[in-house]
């Protein structure tokens, strides 16, 4: 309600000054409208799970080489934008498929021909898969090699260097 301040004749020549009071704003709905966001947010929010590739590392401390029969070997040579297949031992391959072009040819259909050819000469083993890049290939071709043998359904592979012997047979 409003009220009506009268002068009274003892106070003719003071000023009544009425004070300013500040707004004030209520936040309290505001805060607990925002904690409920965020309650909501953390509650409904899944965060994505790293996606990895499982890789096993040779023992650094292994001296000796590894006896494998050459007839599960298949050596995969990565180039730039190229694959090259060796079936069997680098010194003595059973069978070579020169120069893949990673645009043109998929690597996958070699891989499960191989595969089978593997199962038929080896009474059904698995068939290990070594990956050798040269210092020419990329990093996205050595993923992606590694994406098209798990598409061939092919368990047994690894990442190896090329040797000084092997460079020399592939002319690098």
């Amino acid at each position: 309600m409003a009220e009506l301040n009268e002068k009274t004749n003892s106070s003719v020549n003071k000023k009544i000054r009425t004070r300013k009071v500040a707004p004030k704003v209520d936040l309290t709905a505001m805060v607990d409208l925002a904690f409920l966001l965020i309650t909501f947010f953390m509650l409904t929010t899944s965060l994505n799970k790293p996606n990895t590739l499982d890789v096993a590392v040779p023992d650094k401390n292994m001296d000796r080489p590894v006896d494998m029969d050459e007839k599960r070997i298949v050596n995969l040579i990565i180039y730039e934008n190229a694959y090259s297949i060796i079936y069997g031992n680098m010194s003595s391959p059973i069978q070579i498929i020169e120069s893949i072009d990673t645009k043109r040819h998929s690597l996958k259909n070699h891989l499960i021909e191989l595969n089978n050819k593997v199962k038929l000469n080896t009474a059904d083993k698995n068939t290990i898969v070594i990956i050798k890049p040269t210092n020419d290939a990329f990093t996205k071709n050595i993923i992606d090699c590694f994406d098209e043998i798990r598409s061939a359904k092919i368990e047994h592979y690894m990442l190896s260097k090329l040797s000084a012997e092997e460079k020399l047979t592939l002319h690098l």
